[in-house]
Parts: structure tokens; sequence; C-alpha cells
């Protein structure tokens, strides 16, 4: 006799609480974990694709391990420096791309830019908040990451973690596959398919797209001459997730960049706005058909919601869940819908007629 709805409920109920608290009171210990389990999804696809092309799943995982690896120094000795130099020197740039733009506005709007107008104003105290904030922000944030995400974890725990779940992972899902409830086996089986078609095609797709299109940004932006191109490059991928949000952010920032740079030399300036023209093009009409598809089932509001309460709430390791969760959530919330479409509650005195018929 299957358990009453009732008892189901509080055992589902209990094991969502369980979930919250842990992550909320071993948040910092579950890191490396979670890290290491999000790299091996991503990487699991491509450990089937090397096992259908005649390896071991050890010697799969043992590739991939090393390919990872080589990115990984090669990350760390040349674009990782430069990004973080850029990025200061930009910090550094702002107070002067001020000033710059307060003579702009002197000599073309001579009537906005007397000492006591508005606009006057704002511009010198927003030169003086970047000049004296502008770095130590900067480095905040950076000893905010390091002391977030422990250089232990990176080096050794994270890409442990990741090479063994790789190699068991379809031992994994099997087990537990075996151990779901027999009664609800089925649903759980189709739920999960969902979720993980929805994961697959956001973190996986959007994850690709982001590294393309921020390696193409980068490179085509410094070939141009762009002085922080990188830096912009990396800003614009890493917003990608979020449709034209990347292109507009990325773009506004390059082509005011280019305009202080490059002043009066409109063919640089056009090959700027160029770039992310191209990107555009690229994004919309190759990579998101691709590697994405058409549906996703993630709505960027309320995956942006998604980050930013289990942001608030669980800190980065909250942000890291808050994209499975959201997906998960999504599909349950279109199973209860289609439930709810078919039930008595919504069909009310039609569904007696269509009894008796």
């Amino acid at each position: 006799m299957a358990l009453p709805a009732r008892d189901q409920l509080k055992y589902w109920g209990l094991a969502a609480v369980l979930f919250f608290a842990a992550l909320w009171y071993l948040g910092d210990v579950l890191l490396p974990f979670i890290l290491g389990g999000a790299i091996a999804y991503f990487l699991d696809p491509v450990a089937d694709r090397l096992e259908e092309a005649g390896l071991s799943r050890t010697a799969a995982t043992g590739v991939i391990t090393l390919c990872g690896v080589l990115i990984f120094i090669i990350a760390a000795l040349a674009v990782v420096p430069l990004l973080i130099s850029q990025a200061v020197a930009l910090i550094d740039t702002v107070p002067q791309l001020i000033a710059d733009l307060q003579n702009f506005v002197t000599v073309n709007f001579p009537s906005v830019s007397t000492p006591d107008s508005v606009v006057h104003k704002s511009l010198v105290t927003l030169g003086e908040a970047v000049q004296e904030r502008g770095g130590a922000l900067f480095q905040g944030v950076l000893n905010s990451a390091l002391s977030v995400i422990n250089i232990l974890m990176l080096i050794v725990i994270v890409p442990v973690v990741a090479f063994y779940l790789l190699l068991d992972w379809d031992r994994m899902v099997a087990e537990i596959n075996r151990l779901l409830p027999l009664d609800h086996a089925p649903t759980i089986r189709l739920l999960s398919t969902q979720i993980d078609r929805t994961l697959a095609s956001f973190v996986r797709g959007m994850g690709t797209v982001c590294l393309i299109l921020g390696t193409y940004y980068a490179v085509a932006l410094m070939i141009v001459g762009l002085q922080f191109g990188l830096v912009v490059g990396f800003i614009a991928g890493l917003v990608t997730f979020i449709p034209y949000l990347g292109a507009l952010i990325g773009g506004a920032l390059a082509i005011g960049l280019a305009l202080f740079q490059f002043w009066g030399d409109w063919l640089s300036i056009g090959l700027v706005a160029g770039v992310f023209a191209i990107g555009q093009v690229i994004e919309g009409n190759f990579l998101t058909p691709k590697l994405v598809g058409s549906s996703v089932g993630l709505h960027p509001v309320w995956l942006l919601v998604a980050l930013s309460v289990f942001g608030a709430l669980f800190g980065f390791v909250g942000m890291l869940v808050a994209v499975p969760v959201a997906a998960s959530l999504g599909v349950l919330a279109r199973f209860l819908a289609g439930q709810y479409m078919t039930s008595r509650l919504y069909l009310g005195l039609s569904a007696d007629a269509q009894d008796n018929d």
C-alpha cells in the first residue's frame, strides 16, 4: 500500500528543508564538491563521445583531465595576469576618461558645463569617487573572491572531485535510478529527463556560447587595437547568457572606450562597433540555435531572480546551485500546470459532462 499523500509530502518537504539547511550551514565546505560536480556534469557528454570513439571511461576521463590541466596552465600563465592588469589599469584610467568627458562637454555644450551646473558637479563627484574607491573596490572584490574560493580548493580538491565524479558518473546515475521509489519512479524519471534537457541546453549550451563569444570579443578587440579589449571581451562574454545584455553592456563599454582612445579615427571606432555587430550575427544565427536550441525553458527574468535570491541567502554556493534549482522548479511548475489542466479543479462541470458522454 502506497504512503498517503500527506505523508509523502511530509517526507519530500523534509528532504527539501535538509537540502537548504546544508547549503546554509555547510556552504563553504560543500563548495569544492559542487564545483567539481558542475564540471563533471558539463564534461560528461565529452566523455561519452570519447567512449563512442573507442576509449574506455578511464581513458576518456584521463584525456579530458590532461586537456583541462593544459588549459589551466595556459590560462594561469598568460590570460589571467593580463586580465587582472588590464582591469587595474582600466580603473586607474577611469578618472582621466571622466576628465576628458568633462572637457568634451565643456567645449561642445558650454551651457551645461558651468561650475554651478548639475552635470559639472556630477562629473567631478564621479571622478573623485572612482579615483578614491575604484582601486580599493577592485582589490576588495579580488580579496573576497580569493577568500570564498580557496586556492587549495581550486588547485587540488575541485579537480580531484571532478575527476572521480566524471569517472563514475554513469554508475552514479544508474544507482540513483535503482533507488527511486517504485510508485513514483516513472514520473521522477520523466521530470529528471526534462530537467537534464533544460540544464544541458542552458548550462552547457550557454556556457559554450559565453566562452566562444567572450574569446571572440577579447581577441577581435585586441586586434583592432582597443586598449582594454581583454577586459571588455571578458565582461561581454560573462553576461551573454542574458539575451542582448552582453552585447549591450560590452558594446557600450567598448564603443565608449574607443571614442576616447580613437577620437577622430572613425575607421577604428567603426571597427570596434563592427566587432559587436558581427558577434551578434554569429550568436543569433549560428551559436545559440546550434548549441542552446529554441526551447530552453528558463526565462532570463526567472534566472536573474533565482541568482539574486540564492546569492543573497547562500552566497557564492547559492549562485552555483541557482540555475539547476531554477530549471528544476520551472520543470515542476510546467508539470503541475499540466496536471492542473486535466484535473477536476480546472475542468469543473465540463468534466462531468465529458464523463456522461
